[in-house]
């Protein structure tokens, strides 16, 4: 690629956890520029144009090795390892942030992009919305919480590399990433999909899963394709770095009119709250038969339920009781104009996981939205 100035511009990014929702959206933007891209994850990349390596992030060596000959320019790390309590979770994830960037030192890295999240606001898994929470709209200059959280761990982590290595950074805050992966532990919208498509198969309504307050309140979500365009701004444009924002779609919408329109996608009738939450993990439980038999009719691509839905997570983000809204002005005053409307992004994931035979292909096509 050249550079206004004729020079060769050698941009390589290195993609940690390129196979998840994030990681994956941020191959493609990466590679579909024209970046020499190199795309660590567990399992390998379909794109030809993408260099994949495996390594594990608990040893630096095992980094080393397997990152030995290439020149990376830039990081985006995307990656995390669930643990069962909040002190190995910043255990874990720190030390596999720390690993990464020790052994990328003698790299000439200018920016490291790092994902986190909108827990930074409400707390890890073990206190999730509990305690006294930030006003909405969540801002950047809110103080940390005063409860242990892996993602403080991990901006801890980037803090002091930069600080010894010398390269940029960026910390990228989304709200419930809706995107294209498989196998992932957070993924509301092919979990969404799984439970539609289950409901249509036994003739059972569309039950919303969450909380009154969910329902009721505004909220926000994230594109992960607008993810990867913010993580890629924040690492490339001018005057921008060193900074955390955070990242969401731009619209706002409410649950009793999401849920209806993700209904007529699926051709099932929409429930909504009815006096108490009425969790996933409760209505789908012992659905494991069920989905195999619909993915042995459909000719589906994963016959295993826990690879395609991830019921707690959902059952999390939508059975919180506070309303949760994300302010953008930061980047928006920095620069960053990218936007999408969430209900497209939810109709383009499902048709994209139809595509691929994720999810059955006999629905109905999608209803019009009506602003």
């Amino acid at each position: 690629m050249a550079s206004s100035s004729g020079t060769i511009d050698t941009r390589t990014a290195l993609v940690v956890g390129a196979s998840g929702i994030a990681g994956s959206a941020l191959v493609d933007r990466l590679a579909d520029e024209g970046w020499d891209v190199v795309a660590l994850s567990r399992h390998p990349i379909r794109r030809g144009d993408v260099r994949h390596v495996s390594a594990d992030l608990t040893s630096v060596e095992s980094l080393r090795e397997a990152l030995a000959g290439e020149r990376l320019s830039h990081v985006f790390y995307t990656a995390w390892s669930r643990m069962d309590t909040e002190q190995e979770n910043i255990d874990t994830n720190a030390a596999m942030l720390r690993n990464l960037l020790a052994s990328l030192s003698g790299q000439p890295v200018k920016h490291v992009a790092l994902m986190t999240g909108l827990k930074h606001y409400l707390g890890p898994f073990e206190a999730y919305a509990a305690g006294e929470m930030p006003d909405t709209p969540f801002r950047e200059s809110e103080p940390r919480l005063p409860t242990p959280n892996f993602y403080y761990a991990q901006e801890d982590e980037l803090w002091a590399g930069a600080g010894r290595q010398g390269f940029g950074w960026s910390v990228h805050r989304a709200h419930t990433v809706i995107g294209y992966a498989v196998g992932n532990a957070m993924n509301m919208g092919l979990t969404l999909a799984v439970q539609a498509s289950i409901c249509r198969e036994l003739g059972l309504p569309f039950i919303f899963p969450g909380s009154e307050t969910q329902w009721n309140s505004l909220t926000d979500m994230t594109d992960s394709g607008l993810l990867a365009e913010h993580m890629v701004w924040a690492a490339t444009a001018d005057g921008v770095a060193d900074q955390a924002y955070n990242i969401v779609n731009g619209d706002l919408f409410r649950w009793r009119r999401m849920w209806p329109a993700l209904a007529a996608y699926f051709g099932v009738e929409p429930v909504g709250y009815e006096g108490r939450p009425r969790p996933l993990e409760q209505q789908m439980s012992g659905q494991e038969g069920v989905w195999a038999g619909i993915a042995a009719r459909h000719g589906l691509a994963e016959p295993e339920l826990a690879r395609v839905a991830s019921w707690w997570h959902t059952d999390g983000d939508l059975g919180r009781n506070l309303e949760v809204v994300t302010d953008m002005s930061k980047s928006r005053l920095a620069g960053f104009t990218g936007y999408r409307r969430t209900e497209d992004s939810f109709i383009r994931l499902f048709d994209r996981y139809r595509a691929d035979r994720l999810i059955p292909a006999a629905s109905p096509p999608a209803r019009a939205f009506q602003p």
